[in-house]
């Protein structure tokens, strides 16, 4: 295990876990998101973000999180790795709205500058708290179909208790 992509849905902590494995392992973290996020929450250009990727996953061993489709062809194919938190909807929709909480009170920066406000947060189609129920299921019932065309990663899909480590 030396290149490892961290994925999951939204407010399944891929971050937190990504950057306590690349700690505990020694390795370096890249948060897709960071890249993706530029000032004023506005999206990378297609060419700088895979580049970022490119960039980043060209190293010797590394840890990064994210489910950006975008660049999964350069990330997914070099990653030995992949760990995918797949926690039911009753564990994590409560994670999101106390993070979101919790990020628009205390004024959190995000990336780049970028906070979480109310507005955002209620009114935002793209907001964690809406985009959890456009993406929760498709990605659950998606995800085995799209790590099966990349042979090269050993999966280990973390869905609570029991712990499920293999192979799709």
């Amino acid at each position: 295990m030396r290149c490892v992509i961290v994925i999951g849905t939204t407010g399944s902590g891929k971050t937190t876990f990504a950057s306590a494995l690349a700690n505990r392992l020694g390795f370096p973290h890249g948060e897709q998101d960071a890249w993706n996020h530029g000032p004023n929450w506005q999206m990378a250009p297609l060419a700088q973000f895979r580049a970022q990727v490119s960039l980043f996953t060209a190293g010797e061993s590394w840890v990064m999180d994210g489910n950006y489709s975008k660049a999964r062809d350069i990330g997914w194919a070099r990653a030995d790795t992949l760990v995918w938190l797949d926690y039911p909807a009753w564990v994590v929709y409560p994670r999101i709205v106390r993070r979101t909480l919790r990020r628009v009170v205390t004024r959190q920066e995000l990336w780049n500058g970028n906070r979480e406000t109310w507005r955002g947060a209620l009114l935002d189609p793209d907001s964690p708290l809406r985009w959890f129920w456009r993406t929760h299921w498709k990605r659950r019932k998606e995800t085995p179909e799209v790590v099966a065309r990349f042979p090269n990663l050993t999966l280990v899909r973390l869905i609570r208790i029991p712990i499920k480590i293999g192979r799709i």
